[in-house]
């Protein structure tokens, strides 16, 4: 998989790295990204299997993204630590057990 993740995609990594799964009106209002913006970055990291998409127990009509570790440590090992921006690496280790 080539990196080739767009600014937007990296802000909404980081909101989720930070904060943990947000559906994706949460992710546009803690990172101040417009809604079409932040549904556009998570169809892309979606389709390169860097998020998964869960069910919202509490709203079925808005699903939650979560950070796909094991994908993102693929990254981090092939790239580099600085490879997504500003996404704390100590908080993805920590979201192993997810």
């Amino acid at each position: 998989m080539s990196l080739s993740i767009p600014k937007s995609a990296r802000i909404v990594l980081h909101s989720l790295a930070t904060t943990g799964p947000m559906s994706p009106k949460e992710i546009s209002n803690k990172s101040e990204l417009p809604l079409r913006t932040v549904s556009f970055a998570l169809r892309r990291l979606t389709s390169q299997r860097i998020l998964r998409r869960i069910p919202n127990l509490q709203d079925m009509r808005q699903p939650l993204y979560l950070l796909e570790s094991g994908e993102i440590r693929k990254i981090l090992l092939k790239h580099g630590k600085d490879a997504l921006m500003k996404v704390p690496y100590a908080l993805l280790e920590m979201r192993k057990t997810v």
